[in-house]
C-alpha cells in the first residue's frame, strides 16, 4: 500500500467560511451531518444532487437551508404530471409596443433550483430540465441563453412505489453527481424538532455565510486539487471491480469514473485538503455509484453490494 502525504489546508479565508456554512446547516438540518457535506461537496465539484425518499423528511428545507446559507438565489418548482417544459425554462411572447418577441426566464434562471418530486413530471418535462443541468444553458427560438453561474439542482424523487410516478432513465439520472437519503431523525433531533416545534422558521432567517462569486472561486480550487498517480490507480482498481462484479449487471463508465474524481475532489476540499486520499473517494462512492448502477437480482439492497465492494477492494 502506497502512503499518500498529507497536502496543505485549503486556503484558510475559505476553510473557516465553509466551517461556518457547515456549522449553520447543522443547527438546522438536525442529525444529518454527513448528508449535508455530501450536499455541499456536490456544490462545490459543480455536480447536482438527487435526494430520494418519501415526503417530510427534510429534503426541501436542505435545499432551502443550502441555498440562504451559500447566498444563491432559490427557485421552486413543483413538479406535476401537467407540468410543460416551457413552464420551467421559460416562453417568448410578443410584445405589442416593441412590434418583438420577448423572452420571459423561467425558474430554471435561478443558481439554486429545487426540482420537488421530478419523477411525477412527464419524460419530456424531465428531459428539459436535465438537458439545463448538463449544457447550463437554454435554447428558445434559435437563441441560446446561458444560465446563472453557479448552478446546482436538488432534485427530489419518491420511492417508485408511490402513485403517479415516472422513474428517471439511466442515460438521465447519470446528469446528477451523487444521490442521498436522509432518512428519519434519530431520537434526540426528533425529539429536539418536537420541542422547537421544526425549523422552517429558523431556514428564513439565516444569514448568507458565502455568495456566489466565493463559491466559484471555491468551484475553481476544486478543481486544481491534486490526485497522484497511486489514487488514480485506486480509482481505475474500484471502476474494474464493479464492472466484474457478479451481482452487478453493468459497471462505471468512463464518464462515471470521471464524476468520482470531481466528487472526492469536492470532499477533500471540504475537509481541507488540496490532494485527494483514498478515504475522500471511499466517502463519496456510495451516494456517486448507487444511481448509476443496478443489480442482477433485485432482493438484495445496492447500497449494501457496494459498501462490501468498497471493503473488499484492495488501495494499491
Amino acid at each position: 500500500m502506497t502512503t499518500l502525504p498529507l497536502a496543505p489546508p485549503a486556503p484558510a479565508r475559505h476553510a473557516a467560511a465553509l466551517q461556518a456554512a457547515l456549522t449553520q446547516l447543522e443547527g438546522v438540518i438536525l442529525g444529518k451531518g454527513p448528508q449535508i457535506r455530501l450536499a455541499l461537496s456536490c456544490l462545490l465539484a459543480r455536480g447536482h444532487l438527487l435526494i430520494e425518499d418519501q415526503p417530510g423528511v427534510g429534503k426541501t428545507t436542505l435545499a432551502q437551508a443550502l441555498a440562504r446559507t451559500c447566498g444563491l438565489h432559490f427557485r421552486r418548482v413543483q413538479f406535476t404530471a401537467d407540468l410543460l417544459p416551457a413552464d420551467l425554462t421559460g416562453v417568448s411572447v410578443w410584445d405589442a409596443p416593441s412590434a418583438s418577441f420577448r423572452f420571459i426566464e423561467g425558474p430554471v434562471f435561478s443558481e439554486l433550483l429545487l426540482a420537488d418530486e421530478i419523477n411525477r413530471a412527464t419524460p419530456r418535462t424531465q428531459g428539459a430540465l436535465l438537458e439545463a443541468m448538463e449544457e447550463r444553458q437554454v435554447s428558445e427560438g434559435g437563441v441560446t441563453r446561458p444560465l446563472p453561474q453557479p448552478f446546482f439542482v436538488i432534485a427530489t424523487q419518491n420511492p417508485a412505489a408511490f402513485v403517479g410516478t415516472s422513474p428517471l432513465p439511466e442515460a438521465q439520472l447519470d446528469r446528477f453527481l451523487m444521490t442521498v437519503t436522509l432518512g428519519y431523525p434519530d431520537v434526540r433531533a426528533e425529539r429536539l424538532l418536537l420541542e422547537t416545534g421544526g425549523r422552517s422558521l429558523a431556514v428564513r432567517d439565516l444569514p448568507a455565510v458565502l455568495s456566489a462569486p466565493v463559491l466559484l472561486a471555491m468551484q475553481a480550487e476544486v478543481d486544481r486539487v491534486h490526485a497522484a498517480g497511486p489514487l488514480l490507480d485506486y480509482l481505475q482498481v474500484l471502476a474494474r471491480a464493479t464492472r466484474e462484479h457478479p451481482a452487478l449487471a453493468g459497471g462505471l463508465s468512463p464518464r462515471g469514473l470521471l464524476a468520482l474524481l470531481a466528487a472526492a475532489r469536492g470532499w477533500a476540499y471540504l475537509a481541507g485538503r488540496s490532494m485527494v486520499l483514498p478515504e475522500d473517494v471511499q466517502a463519496v462512492f456510495v451516494p456517486l455509484a448507487a444511481h448509476r448502477l443496478t443489480l442482477r437480482d433485485p432482493a438484495t439492497p445496492l447500497p449494501r453490494v457496494l459498501e462490501r465492494l468498497l471493503a473488499d477492494t484492495p488501495i494499491p
